[in-house]
């Protein structure tokens, strides 16, 4: 299959797996050249680099990680200035260390957030002034119905994604006259490795749709909000959970 013409630049962190990859995957259809981000997976974003090219897309993997705010950066420049501009960025990379609160130690909560919220800000902060010169953009950050409702055993988790949920609105009102569009996806139970070891016929009872969601759900919903067919959404903060909340 001959690959599409790339008609726009995007960079996705946590891009090796699950709902990162099926994102990076979706993106590539819609005609993205996709910088496909990582830490300690290669393996994984070699996939995801394989099946975005049988898919005809195309795209390179970018290894940095996402706590490293200088590292971020030299990432972000770097592919802006190749192509001379980035026009789509996913806050996809995350981690959970559960436990209840009382026991929680100081590693878990801090590496949560570190990744979860502080990612954010080292990829966001530099990717905006690129939008901002160029007028355009889309930035879209991977949540959890975790920062919407109650679980119990996350308090860092939920912590860190209900923030990543205030941060993008009240960014979305700064950068929506330079024509840059901020939205935020909140997935439920989705089939991924975070996932694995739950008991899936018990999650399937809390769900009303009574199944658990697929990666490529939440994907082509990332990609609609990357997309023209969006261009009068910012701000929002979309659901993908089968009916949970």
């Amino acid at each position: 299959m001959q690959t599409q013409k790339a008609t726009k630049i995007a960079l996705v962190s946590g891009g090796s797996g699950g709902i990162g990859r099926a994102i990076c995957v979706a993106l590539a259809k819609n005609g993205c050249f996709v910088y496909i981000n990582y830490m300690k997976n290669r393996a994984g974003a070699e996939q995801c680099l394989a099946e975005l090219q049988r898919a005809g897309g195309a795209g390179e993997l970018c290894p940095f990680d996402v706590c490293d705010m200088e590292g971020a950066a030299a990432a972000v420049n770097a592919v802006a200035e190749r192509h001379g501009r980035l026009d789509i960025l996913i806050n996809n990379a995350g981690i959970i260390a559960d436990g209840l609160f009382m026991t929680m130690s100081p590693e878990n909560w801090t590496r949560v957030i570190d990744t979860n919220l502080h990612g954010f800000y080292n990829l966001t902060r530099p990717a905006i002034e690129h939008m901002a010169r160029q007028k355009s953009g889309a930035v879209v950050s991977i949540s959890s119905a975790a920062s919407l409702a109650p679980n119990r055993g996350q308090t860092n988790y939920a912590a860190a994604k209900a923030g990543l949920n205030a941060a993008s609105r009240s960014l979305a009102a700064e950068v929506a006259r330079l024509g840059i569009r901020v939205n935020v996806v909140a997935p439920g139970l989705i089939e991924t490795e975070m996932i694995q070891d739950a008991p899936k016929e018990h999650i399937k009872k809390l769900v009303p749709m009574a199944r658990i969601g697929r990666p490529e759900e939440v994907a082509d919903v990332v990609a609609f909000l990357c997309s023209d067919a969006s261009s009068y959404m910012t701000g929002q903060i979309v659901s993908v959970n089968g009916g949970m909340i």
